[in-house]
């Protein structure tokens, strides 16, 4: 008899989860004890998860920059790297604010965004400028930044840091290769471990959302969930129509690279957790070593497509809920915004609905609505997360397809 698979055990846990979140619910007592019991063993498991973070990336991009050919490697990605996160990111933004207005006007009817509101505490995030944020990529304190999941900046911090070092003697730039590697493959190891618990921490924290949503569960929010799910499972279609039409691999063998990442993607609600599978997908599908080494691992980092979709969903959603016009100003601003904003959406659950206050105070729509979302974000964060792993997964694909051979670099 073949054993149930861990995504499979994961589809029980969460299934297993809310329904007892939902029974619980019916009872205040019991529902409470649930949240009591429940809630530590799932922000535990998230806790071991966010650990892993810093070290997994900080490793692996150091060790990938200071790696045979590194130099050589950067300057090969760099720049097509950037035009092609950047073109999918434009095009996710545009068409989800095309699509999501008259979706959510035709499938939602005005609510009573109170009702929805009542103990959602939302966290009151103060509006970040354009400018501010371009400071903020410099970090006067890199150990501060990694403190704070503050990813961008690090990054930048990390990729001067590899650069410099790729510039000092072998005898001293092996050292830090060969540490940095240490780290990385260690690092690997307990993500592994972490992620063989995943069932009790799917199970704890499907179990506490049942709670809430056993008491507060509405029409409005059903459509939220299914739009924003919906509109993400699109994007990500279109992802294999995009490898399908621009590289030379077979959409069949991108799936199947690309389905134990999207596992974990769905499981663990982190694209982070999800690099370990991508970089193997990458080996196997024949990927040049630096796209899985180098690539990869900042996309995983700062490239969310899926938040772009859920962020501007969940923006229009809010919007329409509170009764706030979005014109068209409000529209070029969403769409220029939430592309550049989900590069510092930390690599964690929920981490697109905590960054988007900076949009919802420019277009005017309260800052309490972000704890609706926060309240049913599980599902939506799971296929968000999902599309973000395919979308690193298929820029890499379109980018090793893309990138010339040592022998036409020489000519």
């Amino acid at each position: 008899m073949t054993r149930p698979s861990p995504a499979v055990w994961l589809l029980i846990a969460l299934v297993l989860g809310l329904a007892a979140g939902v029974a619980a619910g019916t009872d205040p007592a019991l529902s409470e004890g649930v949240v009591r019991l429940l809630q530590p063993i799932g922000t535990l498991w998230l806790n071991a998860i966010r650990m892993t973070v810093i070290p997994l990336v900080v490793a692996t991009v150091l060790a990938a920059l200071l790696g045979s050919g590194a130099e050589h490697l950067v300057r090969r990605i760099g720049g097509r790297a950037l035009a092609l996160l950047i073109g999918m990111l434009i095009a996710a933004s545009l068409f989800t604010v095309l699509v999501a207005p008259p979706v959510l006007r035709a499938l939602m009817p005005p609510a009573d965004a109170a009702a929805l509101a009542i103990g959602t505490g939302a966290p009151q995030a103060a509006s970040v400028s354009f400018i501010a944020w371009l400071l903020d990529l410099v970090p006067v304190n890199p150990v501060r930044a990694a403190a704070e999941t503050a990813m961008l900046p690090l990054l930048v911090f990390v990729i001067l840091f590899g650069l410099a070092a790729a510039r000092l003697p072998w005898e001293q730039r092996s050292l830090i290769y060969r540490a940095a590697a240490a780290i990385s493959a260690a690092t690997l190891v307990l993500v592994r471990w972490v992620l063989l618990v995943a069932p009790v921490g799917v199970f704890a924290l499907a179990a506490v959302l049942g709670t809430r949503l056993g008491a507060s569960a509405a029409g409005a929010v059903i459509v939220y969930v299914a739009v924003v799910s919906v509109l993400s499972i699109l994007v990500a279609a279109g992802l294999y129509v995009f490898v399908a039409l621009s590289t030379r691999y077979p959409v069949r063998d991108f799936a199947r690279a690309s389905a134990p990442a999207q596992a974990v993607a769905l499981s663990a609600r982190s694209s982070l957790a999800s690099l370990p599978a991508m970089i193997e997908g990458a080996a196997r599908m024949g990927m040049r070593p630096g796209v899985g080494s180098f690539f990869l691992p900042l996309a995983a980092s700062v490239f969310r497509l899926g938040g772009v979709v859920g962020i501007t969903t969940g923006i229009l959603f809010l919007a329409h809920l509170y009764g706030v016009r979005i014109g068209a100003a409000e529209l070029a601003t969403i769409f220029i915004a939430v592309p550049l904003l989900t590069f510092s959406v930390p690599g964690i659950p929920g981490g697109s609905i905590l960054i988007m206050s900076p949009v919802l105070v420019s277009v005017g729509v309260p800052l309490e609505g972000i704890g609706i979302l926060l309240a049913t974000d599980t599902i939506p964060d799971m296929v968000r997360t999902a599309v973000n792993v395919t979308a690193d997964m298929a820029a890499a694909t379109a980018l090793d397809a893309h990138l010339p051979t040592e022998t036409e670099t020489a000519a």
